[in-house]
């Protein structure tokens, strides 16, 4: 079955209607729509690399998952991880490093830890959704060094996440100052099947609306 034919019968006989530049311009806007949605997730994979002298032995590694929302300020935060050298005792987002993907930065979130992320352990995981309008979110010093209050750190910080400078790290026995670690980058998106069969069907529907006119 076709895109257009997957189409509700009464979408298709009011479309068939429309002129074709009114079709086009439909089919873009919900691809616009679709494209600047919110929330905006970001995915990394954890490991030694940049971290301490002391974790260079470090076997540890896990995944980290950022979902951020710009509509109510909210962050969930998202890891798993395994076989650390040493136990955990804290964890953190830094944020914003001078260049994308590399270089340190200053704990962006509460310090001394994420409320509730597991310590003590080599394997564990965390799932946690935050309120970022609140200033109990933050680390005191990046709201003070990002405008003095928390919408305004909220605003560099989503800047540096999306710009690829801000990185999560589980700090442990083994490397005080960081075991593992992982930078975040702005994850695909798949585009769901209704929207894309609507805007197949759209433009579809103009190909055969510009056919007859022409």
């Amino acid at each position: 079955m076709d895109a257009q034919s997957r189409l509700p019968q009464h979408l298709m006989e009011t479309t068939m209607r429309l002129p074709v530049h009114t079709l086009l311009a439909t089919a873009l806007a919900l691809g616009a729509s679709a494209a600047s949605a919110h929330p905006q997730t970001y995915v990394g994979t954890l490991s030694n690399a940049g971290e301490p002298a002391q974790a260079a032995g470090s076997l540890g590694t896990g995944m980290v998952k950022l979902t951020l929302n710009e509509d109510d300020f909210s962050l969930k935060v998202e890891v798993s991880f395994s076989n650390l050298s040493g136990l955990s005792t804290n964890s953190h987002i830094h944020c914003c490093t001078a260049d994308a993907g590399t270089g340190s930065a200053g704990v962006a979130t509460p310090l001394p830890t994420f409320v509730g992320f597991p310590s003590g352990v080599a394997s564990g995981s965390y799932l946690q959704t935050f309120d970022m309008s609140l200033d109990s979110s933050w680390n005191p010093a990046f709201i003070t060094a990002n405008g003095g209050t928390a919408g305004s750190a909220f605003a560099v910080f989503a800047t540096g996440l999306a710009a690829g400078k801000a990185y999560l790290n589980i700090h442990s026995t083994l490397s005080p100052g960081g075991e593992i670690r992982a930078f975040t980058t702005l994850a695909p998106v798949p585009e769901p099947e209704s929207y894309a069969l609507m805007l197949a069907g759209l433009g579809a529907l103009a190909l055969v609306a510009r056919r007859r006119n022409g």
